[in-house]
């Protein structure tokens, strides 16, 4: 990984801290945490007590929350090595920022203080449920999912499905309808639910590729008390705005960290796999394997740390986010491709990590938007701007 040379020294070494926990401590684990159940939360649970005795718990979490605060351009740096395991984030505490910041700037007093600090010490868990079956991801207008008022609070109905880690979350924020007919552009609300509450049911899981953790869910008249809404009535699209911001390019940074794995794996065994004619890496089409996906990883990284210097300068992040996005997806499933083509049969099986970086890689192009929507959305942009600033604005440090 390469150095940032305006990244202070301390920072460069917290990252290479998070990058030798991650490598010694969580990856010889990942088979134990892919296969769930009693024995995978024992392990989570031994390994978060191993990195809060390292001093490397929640890391960009506010410190008035219980984290340490380290400044968003800075953890970027350590989110991509800590995101070379699906599981880093949970291990180190950091996969609880994007609720924790949401309930943080817009949950009412009750919410904050009743959850933010059981969140944050990895207590309690969090999900996020916005899409439904049957309705286009892309498209929030068209949610059907209804809160109706009731007395003191609300009265939620609807499936949503493709929900991230609902399956052992003890709240669940959902996008519902409490004003207006669906295709309104107003009218959709931000619910905090307990996954405790009677009408909630997770109707099954939705194995993405084969891989556990995606799940449906259905809510059948649950109460949710009104003080529960997180942001204003009728606003949910810029609190989901500002958390998907932020969300994509934390997953950006976490798919770079996978990538740069798979380009390991892929360059020690074109140097150690030898022929009857010499090493792996002398076939010219291996060399063009790990050239391309040099180039691909050195073109990413500078897209989503520009990305990341705007958000972290309170400034429009649209365009680098889109950019950022859909170039650490295509990377991801890029690399993890070639070191598969690399290892041949070795690749496909369970003695690598291949498969499963080859399969987030895959499922990242559809993650957190598809493509197809951050192309036209970033392209609409473009054009509405002016032609020189659209190429040359440069990130704000």
């Amino acid at each position: 990984m390469l150095g940032d040379p305006q990244c202070p020294p301390e920072v460069l070494e917290l990252r290479d801290r998070v990058a030798n926990f991650v490598r010694t401590r969580v990856v010889p684990c990942e088979p134990v945490l892919d296969g769930g159940g009693q024995e995978a939360a024992a392990a989570l649970r031994r390994l978060r007590e191993e990195t809060r005795a390292e001093g490397l718990w929640a890391l960009p979490l506010p410190t008035e929350l219980g984290g340490q605060g380290l400044p968003l351009r800075w953890y970027a740096h350590v989110a991509e090595a800590e995101g070379a395991s699906d599981h880093g984030p949970a291990v180190l505490g950091s996969a609880s920022l994007l609720d924790a910041l949401m309930l943080w700037r817009h949950g009412s007093r009750g919410v904050r203080e009743r959850y933010l600090s059981p969140l944050v010490a990895g207590d309690l868990r969090a999900s996020y449920a916005m899409t439904e079956p049957d309705v286009p991801g892309t498209d929030p207008f068209l949610t059907t999912t209804r809160a109706d008022g009731s007395e003191g609070g609300w009265r939620v109905t609807g499936r949503k499905w493709f929900v991230s880690g609902v399956a052992d979350a003890d709240l669940v924020t959902v996008l519902a309808r409490t004003d207006g007919r669906a295709s309104d552009r107003d009218g959709l609300t931000l619910l905090l639910v307990s996954a405790a509450s009677p009408g909630f049911r997770v109707v099954r899981e939705l194995p993405v590729l084969g891989a556990t953790g995606q799940a449906e869910i259905e809510l059948d008249d649950v109460a949710v008390d009104d003080d529960h809404l997180i942001g204003e009535r009728g606003k949910a699209l810029a609190v989901a705005a500002e958390r998907l911001q932020l969300g994509r390019t934390l997953r950006s940074l976490r798919w770079l960290g996978q990538a740069n794995r798979a380009f390991e794996l892929m360059r020690e065994r074109a140097v150690t796999r030898t022929r009857s004619r010499g090493p792996l890496g002398d076939l010219q089409l291996v060399q063009r394997h790990v050239f391309e996906s040099l180039l691909a990883l050195r073109t990413t990284r500078p897209l989503v740390h520009e990305a990341v210097s705007r958000l972290d300068a309170g400034r429009d992040a649209h365009v680098e986010v889109g950019l950022a996005k859909v170039a650490a997806a295509r990377t991801l499933h890029l690399v993890a491709d070639a070191a598969i083509q690399v290892h041949g049969a070795a690749g496909l099986g369970p003695d690598t990590a291949l498969p499963a970086l080859f399969r987030t890689g895959r499922a990242a192009r559809i993650l957190d938007g598809p493509d197809e929507l951050h192309i036209t959305s970033v392209a609409r942009r473009v054009l509405r701007t002016d032609p020189v600033s659209a190429v040359t604005d440069p990130p704000q440090h």
